[in-house]
């Protein structure tokens, strides 16, 4: 499980006295730990690693805005302080689809739903999300999408 690679990780970041790793460590267990919080209240989590994929994913999402904004107000080592979070973040992410093997499953998808026009951008989405979410950035997705309607 992802949860656990991640406590371990934390282990092993307190041992070798890896300040900023260990704080980028806490900072996800955290997160994790208020997704949690909020899913008692809910319905039960499904999976795990999905949930725990899905704040990963949210976390670095957050951290590729701020080094954009950081680096263009010119703060390049709060840029730094963030892309250290980012590749500690993606450590514990599936490896991502590339842009091409993105536009094969979205023409996959679209050849076997039928969708023809850009009407169909839900349907394609969705079924996109139920089979390849954690492997996606849905952002980078949702504009090849629509691109591909274009």
């Amino acid at each position: 499980m992802i949860r656990d690679s991640i406590k371990a990780a934390q282990v092993q970041a307190m041992k070798s006295g890896d300040k900023q790793r260990l704080a980028a460590l806490r900072l996800i267990l955290a997160k994790i730990k208020d997704r949690d919080i909020e899913l008692r209240t809910g319905k039960s989590p499904g999976d795990d690693d999905a949930m725990v994929v899905e704040v990963l994913q949210k976390m670095a999402k957050q951290r590729r805005e701020s080094i954009a904004m950081f680096e263009g107000g010119g703060r390049q080592e709060l840029a730094d302080v963030e892309s250290a979070e980012l590749a500690v973040i993606e450590q514990f992410l599936p490896q991502q689809l590339s842009d091409h093997e993105t536009a094969a499953a979205i023409a996959a998808i679209k050849a076997e739903i039928g969708a023809a026009s850009i009407k169909d951008m839900g349907r394609v989405m969705a079924e996109l999300k139920t089979r390849h979410g954690p492997q996606l950035d849905m952002s980078k997705a949702s504009a090849l999408v629509k691109a591909s309607f274009g």
